[in-house]
């Protein structure tokens, strides 16, 4: 059941747990790796993210294939978990009212 928390938007990717990456840490992977200074996955390793992720990054019309590709066999209920989505929900939201009672602004929505 949604909260007042979910009037509220995390406003800095520092402290949003869902960021792996910052638009910093992307805009570093993109000009290491086109500079040939690292492999993608030496780039996963030291991000610790999937290389994957480092692919997508490093090559946005990949992303966009892939995307279309997942748009074609169902999109995110693919993989729809409904009891793990409900718990990091309830969790995701208690982080939310935690950042709110401790006084970090957050931006609220609508």
């Amino acid at each position: 059941m949604p909260g007042i928390v979910d009037k509220y938007i995390i406003n800095n990717e520092n402290l949003d747990r869902r960021v792996k990456l910052t638009k910093d840490d992307k805009k570093e992977i993109f000009e290491v790796y086109e500079e040939g200074l690292f492999s993608q996955r030496e780039l996963a390793t030291l991000f610790d993210v999937s290389r994957r992720t480092i692919s997508f990054i490093v090559s946005p019309e990949q992303l966009a294939a892939n995307k279309e590709c997942r748009k074609v066999k169902g999109g995110w209920k693919q993989y729809y978990n409904k009891e793990a989505n409900t718990i990091e929900q309830q969790e995701h939201r208690a982080y939310k009212k935690a950042l709110l009672d401790s006084g970090i602004v957050l931006t609220k929505v609508g």
